[in-house]
């Protein structure tokens, strides 16, 4: 079968993809609370597990991205997301939902910087960000899909929508098999190779020599580290938050996984048209202006979360909740494009890549328990809160990279390792 053009399978993932994703996510907090009875500090400890699996096959996997395939990464990483939600959908066992927690994690750092890696070199630098924008705005719409087909699979059995989301993932990978090129990345020839372990270390020495080179690079990870560590909470709590404490309206009977699809379905709608809005914005913006944004969209972020954490009204909630979902969804193409841009070696894009996503790991790890122990001793408002107050260090960040156009001075070339 013929390789189909980059941008139409990059295209194809983030529809298909966000499908099988959003069709598990959207009924995965309400089987944990409804049917498997987690409590806060449970619902996070999964979330922990998660990173921490992340936190330690991040590098290993992004450098065998650089080193051998991307395609290959790209392809497993979804094939692994699948089963793992597919496990959890079989189970109820809080063991077995742990391993299936790893399980995902490693499908997650298959995927994270090779993916980003393999499209940046298949259409290059200066045509990605418009890609990634176009490709916020097909997740978006694969999401409303699954959103809708998961909470209609729900409506009959839980696990089983579940289930669901992980056959289509897995069968987007397995597609990919047949369809995704990979032009811009030429593997070495086995003549040239070091061996599998030292083309690791040399791989990722070179990374982290880039990125103690480039002061930019150093600040986006500090950055990262502080989303991370007020992510978990948001994630894990929301939905918890609107079950137990706020409460949910007694409208026409609705179950609460009908209700949190509703939300998803409309998040995702504004954000297609939102996304729509910035491609022509800032598909050539500079640093200054990506930085620039950022910060703003972090800012509400971080402000949305206390308002919701306090809310107690329905529509005050919801309200602040949607501001900072679509805040965020829009943050993360505009934070791709910022990213790649100031990877000027491609042999190590994926690497540098999976190290910032890393320390995001590392951030999740740090924050998530002690929001839970928050969120489980003193209540879930107060959780939410100090998530919220987590993202001030990272708009702090923003700052000061955007007081030298979003670009800071390079520091004068490190020596090669030996």
């Amino acid at each position: 079968m013929r390789r189909l053009p980059a941008t139409t399978v990059s295209y194809g993932i983030e529809f298909f993809a966000d499908i099988g994703f959003h069709a598990a996510i959207t009924v995965m907090a309400v089987y944990y609370v409804s049917e498997v009875g987690l409590n806060p500090l449970e619902l996070v400890l999964l979330g922990t597990v998660f990173e921490a699996t992340i936190f330690l096959f991040e590098i290993p996997t992004g450098v065998i991205a650089d080193t051998y395939s991307r395609r290959a990464s790209v392809i497993l990483g979804l094939s692994l997301e699948g089963v793992a939600a597919i496990a959890i959908g079989l189970t109820e066992s809080y063991a077995a939902l742990i391993a299936a927690s790893m399980l995902w994690g490693v499908a997650a750092t298959c995927m994270s910087g090779a993916y980003e890696a393999w499209i940046t070199d298949e259409v290059g630098v200066e045509r990605v960000g418009r890609v990634f924008l176009r490709n916020a705005q097909f997740a978006y719409a694969g999401a409303i899909v699954g959103a809708l087909a998961g909470v209609g699979v729900a409506m009959w059995d839980l696990g089983t929508a579940l289930i669901f989301g992980g056959a289509i993932t897995l069968a987007t990978g397995l597609a990919c098999i047949l369809v995704m090129p990979e032009h811009g990345f030429v593997r070495k020839p086995a003549s040239e190779r070091l061996g599998a372990w030292r083309d690791v270390k040399t791989t990722t020495l070179a990374g982290g020599r880039l990125i103690r080179a480039e002061r930019l690079l150093l600040i986006i990870m500090a950055i990262t580290f502080f989303i991370g560590a007020a992510s978990e909470g948001i994630d894990r709590l929301w939905e918890a938050h609107l079950i137990r404490d706020v409460g949910l309206p007694d409208v026409f009977g609705l179950e609460p996984v009908v209700w949190f699809g509703l939300i998803n379905a409309v998040g995702l709608l504004a954000g297609i048209v939102i996304t729509s809005l910035l491609i022509p914005r800032f598909e050539h913006a500079d640093n200054a202006a990506l930085a620039r944004a950022l910060m703003l969209l972090t800012a509400l972020v971080a402000a949305s979360v206390v308002v919701f954490g306090l809310a107690t009204g329905f529509a005050l909630a919801l309200t602040a909740y949607m501001l900072a979902r679509l805040a965020r969804r829009i943050t993360e193409p505009l934070y791709l494009t910022w990213l790649n841009r100031n990877i000027e070696d491609s042999s190590v894009r994926a690497t540098v890549t999976s190290m910032v996503n890393q320390t995001g790991a590392f951030g999740e790890i740090a924050g998530g328990p002690g929001v839970g122990v928050v969120g489980t001793v003193v209540s879930l408002r107060a959780a939410l809160v100090v998530a919220g107050a987590l993202l001030a260090p990272a708009v702090a960040l923003y700052a000061r990279a955007l007081r030298h156009g979003g670009k800071e001075p390079e520091l004068e070339e490190l020596p090669e390792a030996v």
